[in-house]
């Protein structure tokens, strides 16, 4: 679902961990007037963002986010990212909501591509799009919304259901074709 003022104790919970937030390359919350901010500013602006919710109690336990990828100039593709509270990694919760928007995104919306990236010190999120289907396709180095610069792989899922063609840019960065 989308993402309401009212998450934004549940958002604060799980984004002021000190291993959740820089392994998405942004700085830990530091209070929940950061938080609210952040859902104002950020998650109600031109970036899809969906809120990860346990079934039994709807309390919200991560993000889901889609933006235009404005590199590829091309409508019909997003870069997709997310979070998830500590407290629930390793349970296969995030490979079942990336799964459910990549479902949404190709066989509701019928998207050309979707691009996803991790940075080389974040192994769980280099499993979890391993075993959404995403390849690695380039290598490069990536700021992280703090401004540090890390060493990171980006990953390419292309619609089954279409006959998607790509034309790649900078070959010396390309690992899958």
């Amino acid at each position: 679902r989308n993402i309401v003022d009212s998450d934004a104790e549940d958002i604060f919970d799980y984004s002021h961990n000190e291993d959740v937030g820089p392994n998405a390359g942004w700085k830990p919350h530091e209070n929940i007037e950061e938080t609210k901010q952040i859902i104002n500013d950020v998650f109600k602006d031109e970036i899809s963002v969906f809120g990860i919710i346990l079934k039994d109690t709807k309390k919200l336990i991560g993000t889901i986010g889609l933006i235009a990828d404005p590199k590829r100039e091309n409508p019909r593709a997003r870069m997709l990212g997310y979070a998830l509270s500590k407290d629930y990694w390793g349970k296969g919760l995030m490979p079942e909501a990336v799964n459910a928007v990549i479902d949404y995104l190709f066989n509701e919306l019928d998207y050309d591509f979707l691009l996803c990236g991790y940075y080389s010190f974040n192994e769980r999120s280099k499993r979890v799009q391993a075993k959404c289907g995403f390849k690695p396709y380039r290598s490069l180095t990536m700021t992280t919304q703090t401004g540090a610069k890390e060493q990171g792989t980006l990953t390419l899922l292309i619609n089954p259901n279409k006959n998607i063609k790509l034309e790649f840019s900078h070959p010396e960065t390309l690992i899958f074709v």
